[in-house]
Formats: C-alpha cells, sequence, structure tokens
C-alpha cells in the first residue's frame, strides 16, 4: 500500500486538544454582517487565540491541518450574533452590545457605524470566556466548549469557569438568547 494523500496532517483520534475553560485573549480575524435563516439581522465573528492566550493560534492551527478541499473556519472559533433581541425586535440584543462594549473596552476606542463598521474589528483584539454547553449534532447531544460571551480583553484572565449550559438552555452567565447556534449547513468562508 501507498502512504495515502495527506496521512501526515491527519490529527489522530484522542490527540484533540478543546479550549480551555474560562476567559481567553483573542483577536478578531474578521466580522461580516448576514441574515439568519429567519431574516433576522446578525453579524458572524470569526476569532482566534492571541498570541499572549494560553492556546494561541488555536483555531488558525486547526484550520490549517484541515485538509478538506472545502476547508472551513472552525464552528467554535466562529460566532453568530443577532443584532436585534429575539423577543423585541425594537431592541438591541444583549450579546451583540456585549460584543461592541468589550470590543470598545479592549481597543480604547468607539465603533465606527456605517459602510466600514466590519471592516474596523479585523485584528482588533477581545476577551472571551468559554464553557461547557450541550448541542444536539446529527441527532446525538453531545457536549461541546464555546464561547459563552465576550469579555474585554484586559479581564480575560479574571474571568470564572461559566455554568454548563444543558440543552434546554438553562443556564448561569449570558441569558440572552441572541447568540445563534451555527446550522451543520451553514457554507461558511476562511474568515476575511
Amino acid at each position: 500500500m501507498q502512504k495515502p494523500n495527506g496521512y501526515d496532517e491527519v490529527q489522530i483520534g484522542g490527540d484533540f486538544t478543546p479550549p480551555e475553560l474560562g476567559g481567553h485573549h483573542m483577536i478578531i480575524k474578521g466580522v461580516r454582517e448576514e441574515k439568519s435563516k429567519s431574516g433576522k439581522d446578525m453579524i458572524v465573528v470569526a476569532f482566534d487565540f492571541a498570541k499572549n492566550d494560553k492556546q494561541p493560534n488555536y483555531f488558525s492551527e486547526q484550520f490549517e491541518k484541515d485538509i478538506r478541499p472545502e476547508k472551513k473556519w472552525p464552528a467554535a472559533g466562529t460566532q453568530y450574533i443577532l443584532t436585534m433581541d429575539a423577543k423585541d425586535s425594537n431592541k438591541t440584543s444583549k450579546s451583540f452590545k456585549s460584543f461592541i462594549t468589550s470590543f470598545e473596552r479592549s481597543n480604547g476606542c468607539e465603533a465606527v457605524w456605517g459602510d466600514k463598521f466590519c471592516a474596523q474589528f479585523k485584528n482588533k483584539k477581545i476577551g472571551g470566556v468559554f464553557g461547557q454547553v450541550e448541542e444536539e449534532y446529527n441527532g446525538e447531544v453531545k457536549k461541546r466548549v464555546r464561547l459563552r460571551w465576550f469579555c474585554e480583553d484586559g479581564k480575560a484572565d479574571q474571568q470564572e469557569i461559566p455554568t454548563f449550559k444543558p440543552l434546554n438552555g438553562s443556564s448561569s452567565g449570558s441569558s440572552d438568547n441572541s447568540f445563534v447556534n451555527v446550522p451543520d449547513s451553514v457554507a461558511e468562508e476562511i474568515p476575511f
């Protein structure tokens, strides 16, 4: 047998290290505006762990190791955020406001609204808090480590590990339902 294509790049089973729970220093790889499946306005935020984080370049390394022809930025390194509250379309969502505020405080600036809104975030710092959640995938309920909320980069090391969030949605921490689960069928592109 000849050595199969991509053999050296494939990660062995059990060799995967998930993101560590708690706060992380992150770099925003890009932001784009989209519509949710139900037609609601949202932003899609791609991020990676910063060089000063305990797991630097975590998602970039996963992306580079992906040998699929149509590889995608890792789902755990992407956040879908509704801009308006899911229950009251006349109010900004808490998750969107949290993202913007965390960005502003992390970079000592104010967000710019208008045509250059998405461009302002690229390669800027932000903090994020990761915790365990349950998600349904292919009809099975699995435990995963996901971004639970954004925070100020300077306060990332002080963040406590969030309480486990079961599939039914009850948890502590960010209770706003504006983070949208990433559907399996989403055709993500390499980040921006």
